[in-house]
């Protein structure tokens, strides 16, 4: 896994580099992941309208080497903490939509989200037995809804 990185490290960076990015690639690993930390004067670029040109970055990175990872490994690319922040907001959200859900019993719908978003959705209240957590609508109009299950 360790080339794989360093080879989606160098990509981002050709990129960078290409378009007169001010933006730097450190290369993380993980067992399960490999990091790609963007950094640098133009990393509020990435940032901006919720992260959009991070999550087309992903998509161009994960579509040219994610096929290559072994199984069950991924690469992620963050800017300065990005990721993980909103990685705790989704969570948060998710656990403050499996209150409502649990205190009304009426189904939640959250906003449209990407993949990843509704991913992290979806795991955070997997283990919850009284919940089910399903995608719906089509292409970037998804959205995730969380309701009860249904009482056997």
């Amino acid at each position: 896994m360790q080339q794989i990185c360093s080879d989606a490290g160098g990509f981002l960076q050709r990129i960078f580099e290409g378009t007169g990015l001010s933006l730097k690639v450190t290369v993380n690993e993980s067992p399960t992941e490999c990091l790609l930390d963007l950094s640098g004067p133009d990393a509020e670029l990435l940032q901006a309208e919720g992260g959009e040109l991070l999550q087309a970055l992903q998509h161009l990175v994960t579509q040219a080497f994610g096929r290559l990872l072994p199984e069950g490994q991924r690469l992620v690319c963050d800017v300065e903490g990005f990721r993980a922040t909103r990685e705790a907001e989704l969570r948060a959200m998710a656990n403050h939509a499996a209150t409502r859900v649990r205190t009304s019993g009426a189904p939640f719908v959250f906003g449209e989200m990407n993949s990843n978003e509704r991913r992290i959705i979806h795991l955070t209240l997997a283990d919850a037995e009284d919940l089910f957590t399903e995608s719906v609508g089509e292409g970037s109009a998804r959205k995730l809804q969380v309701s009860l299950k249904a009482s056997k």
